[in-house]
């Protein structure tokens, strides 16, 4: 007897199914096979009682045969094997509620969470089925047994939504109280606040956010928690307020904790503030940035740089005056030149402070001292303190001592840059003689430098002395060691050349191709003579060098030559002639010093083939005598 018609529904229907798919064709043969397949079951369960996979197997094919009595006997029995088992007890709810059996998943439920009450999902699904059916009491209930066991904050929040649903306004505040005594987490104290905004008044917030600041005190204090009071202290149009709220938490948080604090507050001084309170904003919140950093690195003197400047942007000159003495004082520890470099320009960047912006001219007079006794000169120098300090005195109208310094830089430490240096400061004060000494004294001091002699010669070339002029490129061309020739050749050419002796030149390039080969000084000499004598002279030059080249067995070069002639050529020539000298370009094979093979490409040219033609042919008729005498 079915205990309803739908009960009975429900098994013809199950019947039609099972005779569709098993070939069940009436009720006697559907007991076989229900009492086959619950053998099957049991076998496996007594074979693997562990196994709740199988359990639940068996439990959900009884309820598919709507044989309730029997799944929840199934699901009693895995429960007596794993009592702690979480999938068995919520198959079984749902099992229950799913037949609507409310009262048994209820208790099924509270076997749940006194068994397991640190399982969330359990409460989670316990209050939401009683507040499926309407029980709103049994509901909060449920939370409340919960919240006795301090959960998670998700699971306060739950409670706070499932109150807040009901317009259950008094409730929700009870829990805030107890949540933020058992989470005193700034989340939990921006939630309430949110709330009290919402469904309070102003004064209600600030006693959440007071409260707050006072339980988490400054060891736990988070910055979000200022800037909501901050910012809803702006909703309420309270500027003076936020603006205490701002500089308040900026007192007590340290930087690294206060960076979205600053951006906050940056931000509410454009809109509500003046000019002067912004730019004093932008500069504490860097100042406190580059504090940290020279506290983590003193010698990161690029930090202190940027730091000084800044300090200079705001105009304090005891702080200006205080950073750049700190900085200093972080000298290198190594007589590393390296290491020194950036260091010393905090000494000029200093320096320049006291000249142009402070106007103590004593001041800067002694930092530029303090910084030169403090290089190892004997080691190394630098030619740009040494430049600078002499521009000032200049500056200041005391030219002998900026002699004086130049001078005293030369004798200590010379160097190139230190003697250009010089030699610019006298040539603006027109000081000629005095230039030629520097000149022979730089000379003197490196010999070998080519851009020195060039600029030399062209001094002398600019104030009319031809003679001297090639006197000096003359003495620097017999110079045995030259760490730039071609540019020196290049400059006496171009000097000859402009003065229009096309014989001196010609020469140059008679002197210069006797010590070097290269091509383009080839192909410069061959334009030079097409510029003044045509082609056939050009011509002469180009068939000069191609046998040079040939002989020297430079074959990139040769091409290249021959590449300029032809374009030469190329302007009613015989550019014939200068085709049948081109090479052919063959892919070759040579063995490498590790034994390995590489492919390279080479230039063949005519009269190379022609050569080795020649000498195939004489081995080719040695092997014939050799065969013949034999």
């Amino acid at each position: 007897m079915y205990t309803s018609v739908s009960d009975g529904i429900l098994m013809v229907i199950t019947a039609m199914i099972l005779r569709e798919t098993h070939n069940v064709l009436d009720g006697e043969e559907l007991s076989d096979y229900q009492m086959r397949r619950r053998r099957e079951f049991e076998e496996g369960v007594r074979r693997n009682r562990s196994n709740i996979g199988e359990w639940l197997r068996y439990a959900t094919w009884e309820e598919s045969q709507q044989e309730i009595a029997r799944s929840r006997s199934i699901y009693e029995r895995a429960l007596d094997v794993d009592a702690r088992s979480q999938t068995v007890y919520i198959k079984y709810a749902e099992m229950e509620m799913k037949n609507k059996n409310i009262n048994l998943a209820r208790n099924l439920f509270d076997r749940a969470v006194t068994v397991l009450p640190r399982v969330s999902q359990f409460w989670y699904r316990f209050a939401y089925m009683e507040e499926l059916v309407d029980n709103v009491q049994g509901a909060r209930e449920v939370f409340d047994r919960w919240m006795q066991w301090e959960p998670e904050y998700e699971a306060w929040m739950a409670f706070i939504k499932f109150e807040q649903r009901y317009k259950e306004v008094q409730n929700v505040r009870g829990v805030f109280e107890r949540l933020v005594f058992v989470h005193p987490e700034p989340k939990a104290w921006l939630r309430w606040a949110q709330f009290e905004e919402t469904n309070g008044d102003a004064d209600s917030v600030r006693e959440v956010f007071g409260r707050a600041i006072d339980r988490l005190g400054e060891e736990h204090m988070d910055q979000h928690v200022f800037i909501s009071f901050a910012k809803f202290e702006v909703r309420m149009r309270e500027h003076e307020r936020a603006r205490a709220i701002y500089k308040y938490a900026l007192q007590r948080l340290p930087r690294a904790q206060s960076q979205s604090l600053y951006n906050q507050y940056t931000v509410f001084e454009k809109q509500f503030g003046d000019t002067n309170e912004v730019e004093e904003v932008v500069v504490r919140k860097r100042r406190m940035q580059y504090e940290a950093m020279v506290k983590r690195d003193p010698r990161d003197y690029d930090a202190w740089i940027d730091f000084a400047k800044l300090e200079e942007s705001a105009g304090d000159r005891d702080r200006i005056r205080d950073v750049y003495e700190r900085a200093v004082a972080e000298h290198p520890t190594t007589a590393e030149k390296d290491v020194w470099r950036r260091y010393i320009y905090i000494w000029l960047f200093y320096a320049l402070y006291e000249e142009t912006q402070a106007r103590d001219v004593d001041r800067a007079r002694q930092v530029y001292g303090a910084a030169l006794d403090l290089i190892p000169h004997e080691r190394f120098t630098f030619g740009k303190l040494w430049h600078q300090y002499a521009w000032f005195e200049i500056r200041q109208g005391n030219v002998d001592k900026a002699r004086r310094a130049l001078g005293q830089a030369l004798g200590r430490c010379p160097k190139n840059s230190l003697f250009r240096s010089y030699i610019n400061l006298e040539l603006e004060l027109r000081e000629f003689d005095r230039v030629r000494t520097l000149y022979t004294k730089h000379i003197e001091f490196n010999p070998a430098n080519c851009a020195t002699w060039v600029e030399f010669a062209r001094f002398e070339s600019a104030l009319g002395e031809e003679t001297r002029a090639r006197a000096v490129y003359e003495l620097a061309v017999e110079q045995p060691t030259l760490d730039m020739p071609e540019i020196l050749w290049k400059a006496y050419i171009d000097f000859e050349l402009e003065l229009g002796h096309t014989d001196r030149v010609r020469s140059l390039y008679e002197r210069l191709l006797k010590l070097t080969d290269h091509v383009k000084v080839w192909i410069s000499r061959a334009q030079f003579e097409l510029d003044t004598q045509g082609q056939e002279a050009a011509r002469s030059v180009f068939e000069e060098g191609d046998g040079r080249l040939r002989d020297v067995g430079r074959k990139e070069e040769r091409l290249a030559l021959l590449e300029a002639w032809r374009s030469m050529e190329s302007d009613g020539g015989d550019i014939e002639s200068v085709e049948r000298r081109m090479p052919t370009r063959v892919r070759r094979r040579r063995v490498l010093d590790d034994g390995s093979m590489e492919e390279y490409f080479d230039y063949v040219f005519p009269d190379d083939t022609q050569g080795s033609r020649f000498k195939l042919l004489a081995k080719a008729h040695m092997w014939k005598q050799t065969q013949h005498s034999e």
